[in-house]
């Protein structure tokens, strides 16, 4: 297997896929089978400043840099070969967020992430004007609370993009975005698939008053669904990630996705009926509807497939951070007692002692909230755990109150989609870090959303290798090939992974645990006010 990774590489069939994540930038080489035979990454933080979650245009480049130069090395001491052609390429990032640049595509403003929620009275206005729930993360609340709060920028404004489409249109020169993350920047029309054509003329209208010199369609990227043309990698581009000068221009290069839209992939979830959960530093689910729902839902986003069909979404700002940073106390104390320490270890003990714990964690509760929750409607967020003298407090119950929290939000948001709107799935697949440790945060998902969840192998790979199979299905799908068959014939090929289904304890505990939750957040909401 490896002489043939190392011949696929050498003769230009390796396909690439990049994805910028919330803390690493990863990059997955996979070959002519869809399977992954390299990995490269570079770790990176969101910096707060003036009050905004951001990174830099030096960190992203630096980083796409690092992790591109990780990828070349390990693909060296691997294979002892040199990437120089590649059959494809594909880049994903975070969905939504701000990147408004001008004629000398400088940008105008800091990149503004999908993490802000500074957008409120844009959204609420925008929500009203188009009967559509429009998200606080969405990259029309940016530009128009933005034009809100008479930012000088906005009048110089020839482009406003994602992080995704920003490095596809430098590395390509193609002002183009993926469907599904284009559907994060303005209301996508399932029929034409594009941007609501009423939705823009309203929007131009409403703003018309400003004078500005741009149309909204003016300064959007074009939409392109999975598959579609979306250029070649430039020479300048080629460059720009592989700063070793081996790689090679004329590349095809996919359209850009967001997270969300490489998750649905990764997991075989772009077909209807079908869904998946993503849960990492943020956390997300996306159901694949059989039709529109009958109205809109504030703690519901209206998003796209890749290749365009409706997804109904619940995004939360909030997942796994807290829990980690929770983790690593123990991890400190262990190392206070001297002795060796293996994360992998920590996590599976802790998480695994969670399940001795009470179903409703003997009345815990913890909120996650490192930033905003706009499902709970937190614009901000204080991390908080709150327990009364009568609680059963140990150390099972806590970890599972903190588990219980990384998908309470999540439950809330979907309770509406199974219970009030009866939409019928046939699989939920669960990715990310949740999954790490086999078996606990499947379930304990399955309990909060009451419904069977499957977790494949290949769950680790996540949205990279979601990417490089969009990239993939550029370059070998066949006439009229849909990309749910394309996956279904050439990448899973009947692999639904491995399902547990919620027990009744678990999803009565669960129900017992959201309703203290729910009940309690006015001490979460309290405590935004009081500590600042």
């Amino acid at each position: 297997m490896m002489s043939n990774a190392k011949q696929t590489i050498q003769e230009g069939k390796a396909i690439l896929g990049i994805e910028f994540g919330s803390t690493r930038i990863k990059a997955v080489l996979i070959d002519e089978n869809n399977t992954p035979i390299a990995q490269g990454s570079h770790e990176w933080e969101n910096q707060l400043i003036d009050g905004l979650w951001t990174y830099s245009i030096e960190a992203i480049w630096n980083g796409v840099q690092n992790c591109y130069a990780d990828l070349r090395a390990n693909v060296k001491a691997q294979y002892d070969t040199e990437i120089e052609r590649l059959a494809s390429i594909g880049v994903s990032a975070m969905m939504h967020g701000y990147m408004a640049f001008n004629e000398k595509e400088e940008i105008l403003a800091p990149f503004r992430t999908w993490r802000n929620t500074n957008t409120g009275a844009a959204a609420a206005e925008l929500s009203k004007l188009f009967n559509f729930n429009i998200p606080l993360r969405w990259s029309i609340s940016h530009i128009y609370q933005a034009i809100l709060n008479k930012e000088e920028h906005v009048k110089d404004i020839t482009y406003l993009t994602t992080l995704a489409g920003y490095i596809h249109w430098q590395i390509t020169g193609k002002k183009v975005l993926g469907i599904g993350d284009a559907s994060g920047m303005l209301p996508i029309d399932s029929t034409t698939k594009n941007y609501c054509a009423d939705m823009v003329e309203k929007f131009d209208k409403l703003v018309e008053p400003y004078g500005y010199s741009w149309k909204l369609n003016d300064i959007l990227p074009q939409v392109l669904s999975a598959g579609e043309d979306a250029g070649t990698l430039t020479a300048e581009g080629a460059k720009r990630l592989d700063i070793s000068d081996h790689l090679q221009a004329g590349i095809p290069v996919c359209p850009p996705e967001g997270d969300a839209g490489t998750g649905m992939v990764a997991t075989n979830a772009v077909r209807k009926r079908t869904g998946n959960v993503s849960a990492g530093t943020s956390s997300f689910s996306m159901i694949v509807l059989e039709k529109e729902l009958s109205k809109p839902y504030e703690m519901i986003d209206m998003v796209t497939t890749p290749d365009g069909s409706p997804v109904a979404m619940v995004h939360c700002n909030n997942c796994t951070s807290d829990l980690n940073a929770w983790v690593n106390l123990f991890k400190e104390y262990q190392q206070l007692l001297g002795i060796p320490v293996d994360m992998n270890e920590i996590f599976g003990k802790l998480y695994n002692h969670a399940l001795e714990g009470d179903a409703d964690c003997g009345g815990l509760i913890s909120y996650n909230y490192i930033s905003g929750e706009p499902v709970t409607g937190l614009a901000e967020g204080r991390p908080l755990f709150v327990r009364s003298a009568n609680d059963k407090f140990n150390l099972a119950n806590f970890m599972r109150a903190n588990l219980y929290a990384s998908v309470g939000v999540l439950k809330i948001g979907n309770d509406i989609l199974f219970n009030q709107e009866k939409i019928k799935v046939d699989r939920i697949t669960g990715h990310g870090g949740l999954f790490k440790t086999k078996g606990v945060g499947q379930r304990i998902l399955a309990a909060a959303i009451n419904s069977p969840i499957s977790v494949m192998e290949t769950a680790g790979e996540g949205g990279a290798w979601g990417i490089a199979l969009l990239a993939s299905y550029l370059v070998k799908k066949a006439d009229n090939e849909s990309l749910a068959d394309f996956l279904d014939n050439n990448v899973f090929a009947g692999n639904t992974g491995i399902e547990i289904t919620p027990t009744p304890e678990d999803v009565e505990g669960f129900n017992k645990y959201i309703k203290e939750y729910q009940s309690c957040l006015s001490i979460e909401k309290e405590a935004t006010i009081v500590k600042k």
